[in-house]
């Protein structure tokens, strides 16, 4: 296989995975953040050279080397300093903002969220038993920007703001003017940030991902920040992420929570996030001009044959937002999957409408053309 090949369709049935199992064979998945992509080479290397020792016990805090690494990370990509001891390590970023969310609430406080928005955070306010307070992201039609004022306002009597940057499901990236907007109502309310930022290296275009906490130390202080190299290099099933806490008592009171069921990593990885952040960024390079290709092929192909779509380009992750409500299908994620033998994520999951599905270009060219290519002959056949 030729270096960073993107293009071969590999069979992933062959081994279990959520995203090819879920669906009867005659369905395309096109669902859930999970690219149909070989890792990359230096990260399967360097799992093949920890799996030449048989022994797998416990990471324990995570390694020395990872914490450097991330810490050189964050300068470099986002001149952002933080100290390696500001990063703990765990098993996702789902479980990062719930153990949060434990740390820093209590029943029947207020959680902001944007709508529509990555499921998991929109159910993390009933695991805990709060009250959440949705601010709707603006229609595809006018950008999927954030109404700061609405924000503003919700955020008056929160204990916490769980933000999504870059914004899942649009593909939107927030811009410096609005997250300084945020984190200044934060500051006022006294609302905790716990901002997932998992898609934080998929940015297209020109735009340039920026971390919230990295805005000024006072918001660093009051922001848990979540990241992963999970999204970017295709290893979400080795369960491994962290958050970069400054604040020494927010840290420790986010450890805390964690009651024995977050704690640590997996012991591969650690291994495959070290080497994909010391080794990975040409591969990484390659995936996003690839991606950025699919994304406006995406777009061009919905133009010209399906023009009643409404969709913005994403700014970053490889994920679009699809407004079908000019198709008039009822609901559009079950007309796809019935009509089309094609599955997305359904709009109501993210806390939007059944107008709406989320479509992952994250795949080899030819599988995208064959989802699109089965939605116009649904369509057609209406």
């Amino acid at each position: 296989m030729a270096a960073h090949d993107f293009d071969t369709v590999l069979d992933r049935r062959q081994v279990p995975t959520s995203k090819w199992d879920r669906y009867p064979e005659g369905v395309l998945p096109m669902w859930v953040a999970d690219m149909d992509f070989p890792v990359a080479e230096p990260i399967a290397a360097a799992l093949r050279d920890r799996l030449a020792h048989p022994i797998f016990g416990y990471g324990g805090p995570g390694p020395a080397t990872l914490r450097d690494v991330i810490a050189a990370d964050m300068q470099d990509l986002y001149g952002w300093s933080i100290s390696p001891a500001d990063v703990v390590f765990l098993p996702g970023v789902v479980p990062g903002f719930n153990q949060a969310l434990k740390a820093f609430t209590q029943t029947g406080d207020r959680l902001v969220v944007e709508t529509p928005v990555y499921p998991p955070i929109l159910a993390a306010a009933s695991n805990w038993g709060l009250t959440r307070v949705d601010v709707p992201v603006l229609p595809v039609s006018e950008g999927s920007a954030i109404d700061i004022g609405q924000l503003t306002t919700a955020l008056t009597e929160a204990k916490a703001f769980l933000l999504c940057n870059p914004h899942n499901p649009t593909g939107k990236v927030r811009t410096r003017t609005e997250l300084e907007a945020i984190a200044e109502a934060c500051l006022t309310s006294g609302a905790v940030i716990i901002s997932d930022e998992i898609h934080c290296d998929i940015v297209y275009g020109g735009k340039k991902h920026v971390p919230i906490a990295a805005l000024s130390q006072e918001i660093a202080h009051r922001t848990i920040t979540l990241m992963a190299a999970s999204k970017t290099y295709n290893i979400a099933g080795l369960k491994t992420a962290y958050a970069i806490i400054p604040d020494a008592e927010l840290r420790r009171r986010f450890t805390a929570a964690s009651l024995g069921m977050s704690e640590g990593a997996n012991v591969l990885g650690l291994v495959a996030t070290e080497a994909a952040l010391r080794h990975g960024r040409p591969w990484k390079d390659a995936l996003l001009s690839y991606l950025e290709a699919n994304r406006d092929h995406l777009i061009g192909r919905l133009g010209r044959e399906i023009s009643e779509i409404r969709i913005n380009a994403p700014e970053a992750t490889y994920l679009a937002w699809l407004d079908c409500s000019a198709l008039e299908l009822g609901d559009a994620y079950r007309f796809f999957l019935d009509k089309a033998k094609v599955a997305f994520n359904p709009g109501p999951s993210f806390g939007g409408d059944d107008q709406h599905v989320r479509l992952n270009f994250g795949c080899p060219r030819a599988l995208l053309d064959e989802g699109i290519d089965r939605m116009v002959r649904a369509l057609s056949q209406r």
